[in-house]
């Protein structure tokens, strides 16, 4: 009887990781080959490596990788100020399940309505501004800004950063912290020596959650920060949608996924001696 059964579990095992393995054939490596493909062509579908000489030499895509890698960057250092103190503050609340599901409660919301929803906060007549008109002041112009983009930007990831840490967080012994007080450090002093070192894995899952999706942000960048706001993500839409030309826009997606995996690499647990 055990052994039929773990041969039907070992059955269901295989089964399992055989439709897995077909899911990650068809929706990952075919689209990922696809777009290295249509990157090594010309207009008239022949190979070339000039799509990529072309980004390499031109000031402007150069500009827009920078503009890339710089807003990543600042939006993920916002979301991780607000993030650690944050997920700390859950971890010492009673039912800190619960409020850590309301902090993600907005991830469940589409992208385009939070979007749109913040058009409608900051718009000329939207709330903000009814608000400062009100109290005497002048509407200013909030839209099509950079830290107005960064605002909505940091926002939408702020639960993708604040999720790990939380983890991270919670899965520290609280007999640690105590020993650490009780050998005479005082708060600071166990923050930095103890929770943040031990916390640091939750850190880099939240680097990773919250700087990849950042480098390829297409739509926030268009309805918030309007043309001021040009990234790789920007750049990758018009070549798709505008000027029809897919072999740049896909060169631009290998060299965008390059960034990301170089970002993992850097961000990625080192571990000893095969243990972490």
């Amino acid at each position: 009887m055990a052994l039929s059964f773990k041969k039907q579990k070992q059955g269901f095992t295989s089964a399992y990781m055989g439709i897995y393995g077909l899911w990650l054939l068809g929706f990952v490596v075919l689209p990922l080959f696809l777009l290295l493909f249509e990157s090594l062509q010309d207009q008239n579908h022949h190979f070339t490596l000039a799509n990529y000489q072309a980004f390499f030499i031109s000031g402007s895509y150069l500009a827009m990788t920078f503009n890339s890698i710089w807003y990543a960057f600042l939006i993920t250092v916002i979301t991780l100020v607000f993030a650690y103190p944050t997920a700390y503050f859950l971890t010492t609340l009673k039912n800190k399940q619960f409020w850590l599901l309301l902090v993600i409660l907005p991830t469940w919301i589409n992208l385009l309505l939070k979007t749109y929803a913040f058009i409608g906060l900051l718009g000329q007549g939207g709330l903000v501004n009814s608000t400062l008109t009100v109290v005497g002041f002048h509407p200013m112009q909030l839209l099509f800004t950079d830290w107005s983009f960064l605002l909505v930007a940091a926002y939408v990831e702020l639960p993708f950063m604040i999720l790990p840490i939380f983890n991270a967080l919670n899965d520290i012994d609280p007999l640690l912290t105590a020993a650490s007080r009780d050998l005479g450090a005082n708060s600071w002093q166990t923050l930095k020596k103890v929770i943040w070192p031990l916390s640091m894995p939750g850190v880099k899952a939240g680097i990773q959650a919250v700087f990849i999706p950042s480098l390829s942000l297409f739509m926030i960048t268009r309805l918030i920060g309007g043309n001021r706001v040009i990234t790789l993500g920007t750049a990758i839409e018009e070549h798709f949608l505008v000027t029809q030309n897919w072999a740049f826009g896909s060169t631009i997606g290998v060299i965008l996924i390059v960034a990301m995996v170089i970002t993992m690499l850097l961000t990625q647990d080192k571990q000893k001696g095969g243990r972490p």
